[in-house]
């Protein structure tokens, strides 16, 4: 019978369940999961997105497992057991094979994929391979909002300097404001990369969650008779003079100009920016770089999603998640994102005080870089109001512009604050 309790007793000390009992924290890391896989699989929010994030943040939270991702304090010194001793080792003079080794798969991907900065600029690759920037060129003015929506981004920087963040770790939280998760990520990993995992989660469920965020902020500052404003016959009243003979052509150099810009101006934005506009080229030359448009909008696209997803969630376990920071950056990622739907909103309003041609709130509120959801969202708003007003087009173009513009911005944050 002894021998029958001590058997049972190391089962029992093989599972989970001895550690789960003394911190029952991991539960909530578990409904945590749970939550993010319910709203990427039922409520289909950001699902190529939610639903690698949310199996990385259940898979790292059971103890035992070694799938949760280690962080390096500033120092890029990491604490770890090895052969029942607890070691302390500068994680950037290990080896990848050793990380591998001492510290488990996860561990791996994270710090040969992610805290490298090779992920991010791949996505931006992918993303300017899926986008379409004909309708910012064909409404460039538009795009005005998009680079007004970043405000935000500075508001919330600034009130999380007031509350004692640090300019590296309050310009990473502010950054969230741009709704763009890789550029999120590529800010943080250079700014303040202790605070990569609770930052990634705020930055990828806010976008998820902008199907509810945008028609809040909408309905808090726009009138019924504001979104009822119809751009088609804005354009019929007020047409534009200026008309593109060439839009093929135009396509083609834009992101060659682009690109040299930003490069002249803020070049630690060029590894974004510039993926962004390679990507978009290579899709705009046609047929004779259809084989490399194909291998960065779907292959290599979706492996980085994936490798991204996981050991962004793998980074949320129960030590680097539940504390007063963590709950601050949530708070504070959710300010950033509205104080960007709202600027973007304030900022059409104030045209409309000056121009004849008035345009639609929705369009500004679309500055974030969350491509193409806040349009879709902000053309369903609008046409609940008028069956025949659909602004998605004019929508995109502030959207498209957002995403070049939280890119410049999180270049401008890195060259003074990194």
């Amino acid at each position: 019978m002894e021998m029958i309790y001590e058997i049972l007793d190391k089962l029992y000390a093989m599972t989970a369940f001895s550690a789960i009992g003394e911190n029952p924290l991991f539960i909530v890391m578990y409904l945590l999961a749970f939550t993010l896989l319910y709203l990427g699989i039922v409520k289909k929010y950001e699902p190529l997105l939610l639903v690698p994030i949310a199996f990385g943040v259940l898979i790292a939270n059971f103890p035992g497992g070694g799938m949760g991702v280690l962080q390096a304090d500033s120092h890029g010194m990491v604490e770890f057991m090895k052969n029942g001793v607890m070691v302390k080792k500068d994680i950037y003079s290990m080896p990848l094979h050793e990380i591998a080794h001492d510290l488990g798969l996860m561990n791996y991907l994270y710090y040969a994929l992610i805290k490298s900065g090779l992920l991010p600029p791949v996505i931006f690759m992918g993303v300017g391979a899926l986008t379409d920037f004909g309708p910012m060129l064909r409404n460039l003015k538009l795009a005005i909002f998009g680079a007004a929506a970043q405000m935000g981004i500075f508001a919330v920087l600034l009130v999380a300097l007031l509350i004692g963040f640090t300019p590296q770790e309050a310009a990473s939280l502010g950054i969230i404001g741009g709704a763009d998760g890789p550029t999120a990520i590529f800010t943080t990993i250079k700014l303040a990369p202790h605070l990569l995992g609770p930052i990634a989660i705020a930055a990828y469920s806010y976008m998820a969650l902008v199907p509810v965020i945008i028609p809040l902020v909408v309905k808090c500052l726009c009138t019924e008779k504001e979104l009822r404003i119809n751009m088609k016959e804005q354009d019929k009243l007020y047409p534009d003079t200026m008309q593109i003979k060439n839009m093929r052509a135009l396509k083609i150099i834009f992101p060659i100009a682009v690109t040299t810009i930003v490069a002249i101006f803020v070049p630690t934005a060029v590894s974004l920016v510039g993926m962004l506009m390679f990507g978009n080229l290579l899709k705009e030359i046609g047929n004779d770089t259809f084989r490399l448009f194909d291998a960065a909008s779907n292959g290599i696209m979706n492996a980085a999603t994936i490798f991204l997803g996981l050991c962004v969630g793998a980074t949320m376990t129960v030590d680097a998640f539940i504390n007063v920071t963590t709950l601050g950056i949530v708070a504070g990622g959710f300010c950033a994102f509205a104080l960007s739907i709202a600027s973007g909103i304030c900022m059409v309003k104030v045209w409309n005080l000056f121009s004849k041609k008035k345009i639609n709130p929705l369009v500004g509120a679309t500055g974030l870089s969350a491509v193409p959801m806040a349009s879709r969202v902000c053309n369903l708003i609008s046409t609940k109001y008028d069956p025949k007003n659909h602004v998605l087009n004019y929508c995109m173009s502030s959207n498209i512009s957002g995403v070049i513009g939280s890119a410049v911005a999180a270049g401008v944050l890195i060259s003074f604050l990194g």
